[in-house]
């Protein structure tokens, strides 16, 4: 098993894992989870939990050769800095992750990685960058959000219309027209994303608001990856889908020393 911090105030509950300082529970009090985690996920050191919101860091996807899939934070035990309540209504967890021989075996730079975690009525997480070193680093990233619906039938994301996108089945570059509907496998990084994404569901809207970014990720297994997926039932696809606020592809982040960069979504 691995550690986790809870949180309990008046407005929402949360779930913390100090492996990958990922959040894999959030509720709004006497609300349904917001957030989809897989019944089936491990919690297990050096496994990465399947749902939540996991890291991906200092690299998205595959796009380096050196690193394991979507980098290293999310399967890193990071170090909780601190837990305090603002008021009765919003709680800050504040966790880091700092370079280590390990890390630096990996990818050779100096840095520390922040997460803070606000919960209130709504989800706050900003994932804060800052190059300790003497060179100059680019790093992907994405906030990689598994968002929970009644079915995937029913969902439906608006605000992404007229975006570009590169469909990562396809490898084509093409244009969204109109809203985002489910009805086969879906992987899709939109770019010059500048304002809010809404997710309809059946019974509830999702806003997610993101700043320090322009690229967002959509995502849906389907049918026959579900079933090859890791820690995941065969129709869990069915209750979920992937909403990644995120710096791909040409949207990476150039860091020189002694700067910071902070990504940021708020979740309502």
């Amino acid at each position: 098993m691995i550690d986790i911090i809870e949180v309990c105030n008046n407005s929402a509950s949360a779930k913390i894992a100090l492996q990958g300082a990922h959040v894999f529970h959030y509720a709004r009090k006497d609300e349904k989870p917001l957030l989809w985690l897989s019944e089936v996920s491990d919690f297990k050191e050096g496994k990465a939990i399947r749902g939540g919101v996991p890291i991906c860091w200092p690299a998205f996807g595959m796009n380096n050769p050196n690193l394991p899939q979507h980098g290293f934070a999310r399967t890193s035990m990071f170090k909780h800095v601190s837990t305090k309540d603002l008021d009765a209504n919003t709680t800050e967890v504040i966790l880091i992750l700092k370079h280590s021989q390990e890390t630096l075996t990996l990818w050779p730079y100096k840095f520390e990685l922040e997460l803070k975690v606000i919960v209130s009525d709504k989800l706050t997480m900003e994932l804060s960058t800052k190059n300790i070193d003497d060179k100059t680093f680019k790093i992907t990233q994405a906030l990689h959000t598994y968002f929970g619906v009644s079915h995937i039938s029913d969902a439906k994301i608006k605000g992404l219309d007229k975006k570009p996108y590169l469909d990562a089945l396809t490898n084509e570059h093409l244009t969204q027209n109109g809203d985002i509907f489910f009805e086969e496998e879906v992987d899709r990084v939109y770019q010059e994303v500048n304002s809010e994404i809404l997710l309809r569901d059946k019974d509830r809207t999702i806003s997610i608001k993101n700043e320090g970014s322009s690229s967002v990720v959509v995502w849906n297994p389907w049918i026959e990856k579900g079933k090859r997926m890791s820690a995941m039932k065969d129709e869990a696809y069915n209750d979920f889908v992937c909403i990644e606020s995120a710096n791909a592809f040409e949207d990476f982040v150039e860091i020189k020393p002694n700067n910071s960069h902070t990504l940021k979504a708020v979740i309502a």
